[in-house]
């Protein structure tokens, strides 16, 4: 009898022991050591293949972080051309039966898929670049990501800003003539937002600049992109950056021999002549706190936004065969205002809307079918651009800036 008391005594602390390390794991949100870390294997699905400069650089930022991590090549897949169809939520349910407990998709228009999947499997974690849902829908394993990439599309506009007055002290166009053109995928908000902070970044050091835009209604499409730069060019536009995502605009400002400004990539290999420099979300670090808090069973973070001051917003490519004297240490200095917050991209007394400046704006924060303004994001002299959810939502048409 005292054998069994002493058997069930010595059961009873075991479990205690291991209730009581498990309450504190839970409480710190850390493990003890390496061998308490969950096993991670992470998928991506790509809107398109590495022939689209979005989606490739998703592709470089994952390698970069399974080489940073030291994932195996067996911890990674990666699963390219899903459109944002019933076919994303295919590719989550098959990557999740491959044994992915991440599950990352990169296009907006696969949010509903990957939320439909992150309901059926509560057990992985699923995460989406530019979705607006995460906040709203709650569900404790799926999450959005963004950056505050208007902060680096601000900084290129001011070396297109110099590039056009170099321009205009030389000679090779007059004043009135510092027209910019831009190549958009879809008149959304994203893009909206990318075109406006690129033409302030340029006003703020040339003053009479005027851009306009000229929309593709396609993420890829190098045709339609070159077609739309070269029109652009035709009606006059001497610089032209874009968001879409393949070579035909840098292409198109190369054959031409006009200043581009890109996204994304380095393009200076198709624009050795006319490449100025480009900025880019780096979305590594994004990567590396997906894989880290799986494997610490840590938090992560609902609705995620890096900047500059993360490195997850970055300049790239500056060329200086093309960019005007001075534009490195130019962009050093609004780099370090927009760091600081001394400098707010989208001031309300650096733009206007039909003539007036704006001190009020209900965006659409919290979305819907219909796109329902809910949220106030003018305050304290600025627009709070992706303060609100880590997903763009400045869609203003402001002064200056003309449609096509």
């Amino acid at each position: 009898m005292k054998k069994v008391i002493t058997l069930v005594l010595a059961v009873v602390m075991v479990v205690s022991c291991f209730m009581f390390t498990a309450c504190d794991k839970k409480e710190t949100g850390a493990p003890s050591n390496d061998a308490a870390k969950v096993n991670v294997k992470i998928g991506f699905i790509c809107l398109h293949d590495e022939n689209s400069t979005y989606d490739r650089n998703f592709i470089d930022a994952a390698k970069a972080a399974k080489e940073e991590l030291g994932l195996s090549d067996d911890q990674v897949m990666i699963k390219t051309n899903i459109p944002e169809s019933s076919e994303c939520y295919e590719a989550a349910a098959s990557l999740v039966d491959a044994g992915c407990n991440i599950v990352f998709a990169d296009s907006f228009g696969h949010e509903d898929f990957m939320i439909q999947a992150a309901k059926e499997f509560p057990d992985v974690v699923f995460a989406h670049a530019t979705g607006t849902k995460a906040h709203t829908e709650n569900l404790p394993n799926y999450f959005n990501a963004f950056a505050s990439i208007y902060e680096g599309r601000y900084l290129v506009g001011v070396a297109a800003g110099l590039k056009l007055n170099e321009m205009i002290e030389k000679g090779e166009i007059k004043a009135e003539e510092a027209k910019m053109g831009y190549v958009g995928a879809f008149p959304y908000a994203e893009v909206k937002s990318g075109y406006t902070s690129f033409f302030l970044g340029a006003r703020s050091v040339c003053e009479n600049v005027t851009m306009d835009v000229k929309f593709t209604n396609s993420w890829f499409d190098i045709a339609k992109e070159k077609e739309a730069a070269n029109a652009l060019i035709s009606g006059g536009c001497v610089l032209i950056s874009q968001h879409a995502d393949s070579e035909g605009a840098p292409k198109a400002c190369e054959e031409a021999g006009v200043p581009n400004v890109s996204y994304n990539l380095d393009t200076r290999e198709w624009g050795p002549n006319t490449a100025l420099i480009s900025s880019k979300i780096n979305w590594a670090p994004y990567f590396k706190h997906l894989v880290t808090s799986v494997q610490n069973k840590t938090a992560i973070t609902q609705d995620y936004c890096g900047g500059l001051k993360d490195d997850v917003v970055q300049i790239l490519g500056l060329n200086d065969k093309v960019a005007a004297a001075g534009t490195a240490e130019k962009l050093e200095e609004v780099k370090a205002a927009l760091i600081s917050g001394d400098l707010k991209v989208f001031a309300t007394d650096a733009f206007t809307v039909k003539g007036a400046k704006i001190d009020s704006y209900m965006a659409d924060v919290d979305s819907d079918e219909a796109f329902t303004p809910d949220t106030e994001v003018v305050a304290d002299g600025y627009f709070h651009e992706s303060e609100k959810r880590s997903a763009p939502y400045f869609d203003i048409d402001i002064d200056g800036i003309t449609l096509k």
